[in-house]
């Protein structure tokens, strides 16, 4: 079987993706992959493949903390160029607040696709 990479997968369509199933190794993993729409079937394929998921932070606070981010970095240039350093460690504190705050909002989005896909279907009464 050829070696893919996630950037691969994530540009294949879900029916390609699907076609790939039957040649992956641990085939109970992916049981009903037929079913299953790409954001729920990519995270299951790469982790058969040993393929590290790249983080996506999703959400509408993802734009603003950046904007934040760029916003206290440009304050933090000028006040360097300045020579103002006896405010740069509280900029520097914000920067990493942020920055640790996106990458936990990553990991969340990377655990809710997986989790959803190893749920049971609901039953149908």
């Amino acid at each position: 079987m050829a070696e893919y990479t996630y950037d691969q997968l994530k540009n294949m369509t879900v029916v390609q993706l699907r076609e790939l199933v039957p040649t992956l190794p641990d085939q109970a993993a992916l049981e009903g992959y037929s079913t299953m729409h790409k954001d729920h079937l990519l995270p299951l394929m790469c982790k058969v493949l040993g393929i590290h998921i790249h983080h996506a932070a999703v959400g509408t606070e993802k734009s603003k903390m950046k904007a934040a981010i760029r916003r206290l970095k440009a304050k933090r240039n000028e006040l360097t160029g300045a020579g103002k350093g006896d405010q740069l460690p509280a900029i520097r504190q914000q920067v990493h607040v942020l920055k640790r705050k996106l990458r936990r909002m990553a990991d969340e989005a990377e655990k809710q696709p997986a989790a959803a896909a190893a749920a049971p279907p609901p039953a149908a009464g």
